[in-house]
């Protein structure tokens, strides 16, 4: 039907057309003319325009509601990496407190120890002192017993006995 159409508007385009040979203004059939020729033109490109425009504009919506997801996406991925970092800058702060009392921990057990092991070694060297004080007055002892033994019997009184002590204590 649009193509009978079409053919018959071409056709009268040639039948109305003038070569101007009366002598009369041939605007009216000028007008006509280019009525008809607007109208096939309208009706041979309109629809490809309205479809490429119309597909063009599709396709920018495309893109944009693509564009916007992504930044919805990008905005996702920012909220969870600042909710990340915040988890761990909590994380550290916990971390160095719970550090700070282990550290403050050892450090009292070690102290503790060192004290034990500290009051061991005084103990030791007490006994040890005691120790060696018995063993040198038994050699003390002993060795004024075996002069004063060794010397005569007769000469056994108690000023030499002193004297020897005397002398082996000072």
């Amino acid at each position: 039907m649009s193509r009978i159409l079409v053919l018959i508007l071409a056709m009268s385009t040639f039948a109305l057309a003038s070569n101007a040979e009366h002598g009369g203004t041939d605007i009216i059939q000028r007008t006509v003319n280019f009525l008809l020729f607007a109208g096939l033109v309208w009706y041979l490109v309109a629809e490809p325009i309205k479809s490429y425009f119309a597909s063009r504009s599709q396709g920018i919506s495309d893109e944009l509601q693509k564009v916007q997801d992504k930044l919805s996406e990008t905005i996702a991925f920012k909220k969870e990496a600042l909710a990340k970092i915040s988890d761990a800058e909590k994380f550290a702060e916990e971390l160095a407190v719970s550090s700070k009392k282990e550290n403050k921990i050892i450090n009292d057990n070690m102290m503790a120890q060192c004290e034990v092991e500290l009051e061991i070694l005084v103990k030791q060297n007490a006994m040890l002192t005691e120790f060696e004080q018995r063993k040198m007055v038994r050699t003390v002892v002993e060795d004024v017993l075996n002069d004063v033994l060794s010397q005569s019997s007769d000469s056994f009184d108690k000023e030499a006995m002193a004297n020897v002590i005397l002398k082996k204590v000072a």
